[in-house]
């Protein structure tokens, strides 16, 4: 009889709160021993279906009932249930011994998993669904938060007031403005724009200028090859026309990558996946495969973009609604923020309306307003002719759960496109933006305005 099973069965038994602590992350599949394994189902059963924790008498009765188990086996979980008592054990040491019991036994089910898909013995599972299964069983802990407690945790509350709080900061002075300094952890930021006018350009920008700080960035693109990414960056922080970077001798730009070597700490790794093909199980799965293979957690994931991202709710190709699948998709990538304890940013497409219009409103979020519902940040970026002359791009605020949304509604930033950079517009430049960016008085008989011709999103 294995002593770890053995000790995990008594205290589920005995002690309900160790019970409701490990229940969720103990499986029937870990226990080797038949008889332990009937024994763990029937608390399972009987937790859930009552809400109490059974006992010994009411486990051996419940037992009987099976029709899976002859007289022997029958006798022998009798008898195994007998020797449940109720010792206690260190509560710390206890859940520790549990979760590092589950996690091996997890490890030990993934591999023969993945032995038997390598072998060709699973028909439903293909080798690459391998390195998925693995970094799932790697991935196994126990979440020892189990909330807020309001009035007893008020210390703790206090202490994180008056704490400033940890934000990836922008390179961009109103859009640290606009956000407090940064972005926070466990949250979901969104660029709204067409194509053409810079929502690569924006997040390829920032991802350069978090890494300078010294920070780790995940950049993912369903859009463009890794390689194109790669080079819009090195257009960047090499500050080279990008059309130049192919002319440059390799010694030199070996030299100039270096040098950006030597100024940080931090490391960008850009992965790619094909059109509509992953989700955020799939980014999980990476997650976890860099921080096994690389040790690499980033401080901040860039998707380029989330409007051709998968959801892992809904198979490719099945019938929902367009509104349904963007929605979901939103709301499983702030998901991964918060578990992931980082910011994402990525992008959307306007409506085609938008492409015509003077303005953007989240009614100009392509598919789905269930998208700007669930994101913290959303701005638009809007690109006239006039703009494009001056090397502008404006910036629109649409949402903002960091600050006071009518303070600097809109605003321009500079753009050199030759160098996929942004940079600060001298505060001339703002004046009539910001002036003008105070939302009106809804006027019911005043005329509709006629669209600005000239702009693109």
């Amino acid at each position: 009889m294995d002593k770890i099973e053995f000790l995990v069965l008594r205290n589920l038994l005995h002690n309900e709160e160790y019970l409701r602590k490990v229940i969720p992350f103990i499986k029937a599949d870990y226990f080797q021993d038949f008889n332990q394994k009937i024994v763990f189902e029937e608390i399972m059963s009987f937790v859930s279906e009552y809400n109490e924790v059974p006992s010994k008498e009411v486990l051996g009765i419940e037992v009987e009932k099976r029709k899976d188990i002859n007289d022997t086996s029958y006798k022998e979980i009798s008898k195994l249930i007998s020797y449940l008592d109720d010792e206690p054990a260190e509560r710390e040491w206890l859940e520790n011994t549990t979760e590092n019991w589950c996690r091996e036994r997890a490890i030990y089910m993934a591999l023969m998993e993945s032995i038997s898909i390598a072998d060709g013995q699973d028909e439903k599972k293909q080798p690459d669904a391998i390195p998925s299964i693995l970094s799932e069983a790697l991935a196994v802990s126990f979440d020892n938060h189990v909330g807020h407690d309001y009035l007893q945790d008020y210390a703790e509350r206090f202490d994180l007031y008056n704490k400033k709080e940890e934000r990836i900061a922008f390179d961009l002075e109103f859009f640290n403005k606009i956000t407090k300094g940064g972005l926070p952890n466990k949250t979901l930021n969104i660029a709204l724009a067409g194509t053409g006018v810079g929502k690569s350009l924006f997040m390829c920008h920032v991802a350069s200028s978090v890494l300078l700080q010294g920070k780790n960035v995940l950049y993912i693109t369903l859009e463009m090859a890794e390689e194109r990414i790669a080079e819009r960056i090195d257009a960047n922080l090499l500050n080279i026309n990008i059309q130049e970077i192919a002319d440059l001798p390799k010694q030199m730009f070996e030299t100039k990558v270096n040098n950006i070597a030597q100024k940080t700490q931090g490391t960008l790794i850009i992965k790619e996946y094909p059109t509509a093909s992953a989700h955020a199980g799939h980014f999980r799965s990476l997650l976890n495969e860099l921080a096994l293979k690389k040790s690499f957690r980033p401080d901040i994931i860039f998707i380029d973009y989330l409007n051709i991202c998968a959801s892992s709710r809904y198979r490719a190709g099945s019938n929902v609604n367009s509104y349904t699948t963007i929605k979901s998709i939103a709301e499983e990538l702030r998901g991964l923020a918060c578990e992931a304890n980082v910011p994402i940013i990525s992008a959307t497409q306007t409506t085609r309306s938008g492409y015509g219009s003077s303005d953007v409103e989240l009614t100009d979020t392509s598919e789905s307003f269930g998208l700007p519902a669930t994101a913290d940040l959303m701005f638009a970026l809007i690109s006239t002719e006039d703009l494009e002359g001056l090397g502008q791009i404006m910036v629109k605020q649409l949402k903002n759960r960091y600050n006071d949304i009518n303070m600097f509604k809109r605003f321009v930033i500079g753009v050199d496109r030759a160098k996929m950079r942004l940079y600060d517009c001298e505060q001339s430049a703002q004046d009539d933006i910001l002036d003008n960016g105070r939302d009106e008085e809804y006027d019911p008989e005043e005329k509709p305005k006629k669209s600005f011709e000239g702009f693109k999103f």
